[in-house]
């Protein structure tokens, strides 16, 4: 039994999930003394070298120690992929591929701890994160030695004294025959301790009602005008007028839809979220991770405005920014007008057209690239359909003092948007023609 608890308390990951639930600290430090590191809260992953915990009890374990939760490519993973995993909880995906290759960068530099920080995927994360705030058990972490001895030291108690196990009858299918068979005891021990799966009806299942009258009342809208077009009345108009769904729904002959420009989500491109409204409507570009690029890191969609004289010289026209299509109608692929690139194949992957020749003949695709730096044969491959420019690399000494080349490349970009968008259609009155 003393065993059995000095293994519990001597596992990192249970330590860490026995931290938060008590909201004590977990310390980054250098050693393995508590005492040594008066600041050691604010110690960085790419320097410490040991994780300090004071639950259950004061204790230190080395962050390149491996634990028991195994990746999906059979490898375990160390203590401070697990903790830097944890601290990146609430941060979305590019961000969190982004941080783990800053630090891989700081811990293999001249003042960092070695080592490296292993990329968890989306489902290993969430079932890391889900397991250390409380929940039973988990797909990816192995049980303890003394946990799974305890489990097999209960079971067989069970079958001794009857209470599970023993012998059971299996009813046979054939008509005539005996009652039951018998199986062996052991093995119907190993099919009551099996996880049970569930099917459709069993996972969609729910702990309260879910109202779904304002389906019910956008539909009769719908339906509406589906009578209407047949020659039948209407239902009733009365309670219809008062429905806020039909504030969103576009009048015949009403605004013009407004275009769409996706940029890619991957952490290597020049222009993301939060730099691409500086650039297009200032003209200046700013690194996508600085701080001068603004507060719009977690932005999930943006607007810019921009009046393109040879479509509508009276009227701007209103621009939506996404880096995914991931909540797009079918309808919203005729809006977009442009799709920024690095060259990386995979950001088409949930597009509409997912070869890039075809992507390309529906759609202008836009490369940015660093000045003086060759532009990706991949780019190059895909024709005409890609316009490719370059912008001045970052100083960060000068800041965005004498980056005035950076207004000509917009220039360039609107340009190309404003001529492609007029050969597809696009007007003073309407939107493109259908794709």
């Amino acid at each position: 039994m003393a065993s059995a608890a000095n293994s519990l308390e001597s596992d990192p990951l249970l330590c860490l999930r026995q931290s938060i639930a008590a909201n004590s600290p977990v310390v980054p430090t250098t050693s393995d003394e508590s005492a040594s590191e008066p600041d050691a809260p604010d110690l960085s992953l790419a320097i410490a070298t040991h994780l300090q915990f004071s639950e259950p009890r004061e204790q230190s374990f080395p962050l390149d120690s491996t634990t028991r939760f195994i990746s999906s490519d059979e490898k375990a993973v160390d203590l401070r992929s697990i903790y830097f995993a944890w601290l990146k909880k609430d941060v979305a995906i590019p961000d969190y591929i982004a941080s783990t290759k800053r630090l891989n960068e700081e811990l293999s530099g001249p003042t960092g701890a070695g080592g490296k920080v292993q990329n968890l995927v989306f489902v290993e994360r969430l079932d890391l994160i889900t397991w250390l705030e409380g929940a039973a058990d988990s797909e990816y972490i192995k049980p303890l030695e003394a946990e799974a001895a305890a489990a097999r030291a209960t079971g067989s108690a069970q079958v001794a004294s009857g209470a599970a196990g023993g012998i059971a009858t299996v009813p046979s299918g054939a008509a005539g025959a005996r009652a039951g068979k018998t199986i062996d005891p052991r093995l119907a021990e190993i099919y009551n301790g099996e996880r049970r799966m569930g099917d459709r009806n069993s996972v969609l299942r729910g702990i309260k009602p879910t109202d779904f009258s304002h389906v019910r009342k956008s539909a009769e809208v719908f339906l509406g005008r589906s009578r209407n077009r047949s020659g039948h009345p209407p239902p009733s108009a009365g309670p219809l007028t008062t429905n806020p769904a039909l504030v969103s729904l576009p009048k015949k002959g009403g605004r013009r839809p407004d275009p769409i420009i996706l940029l890619s989500p991957s952490a290597s491109s020049l222009l993301r979220m939060s730099n691409i409204k500086s650039f297009l409507e200032s003209g200046v570009y700013i690194p996508p991770d600085s701080a001068l690029a603004g507060s719009t890191n977690t932005a999930t969609i943006l607007h810019i405005s921009r009046l393109l004289p040879s479509i509508d010289p009276s009227r701007p026209l209103r621009f939506i920014l996404v880096d995914t299509p991931e909540h797009f109608k079918p309808d919203y692929w005729s809006r977009v007008v442009a799709v920024f690139t690095t060259g990386q194949t995979w950001q088409f992957k949930s597009y509409k057209w997912q070869a890039p020749p075809d992507l390309f003949k529906n759609v202008l695709g836009i490369y940015v690239g660093w000045r003086n730096e060759e532009v990706p044969s991949t780019v190059r491959g895909w024709g005409r359909g890609v316009t490719s420019t370059a912008v001045e690399k970052w100083n960060h000494h000068a800041g965005t003092q004498g980056r005035w080349r950076d207004r000509e490349v917009v220039e360039g970009i609107w340009g190309n948007i404003e001529e492609s968008m007029k050969s597809r259609g696009w007007g003073k009155e309407g939107g493109p023609r259908a794709r």
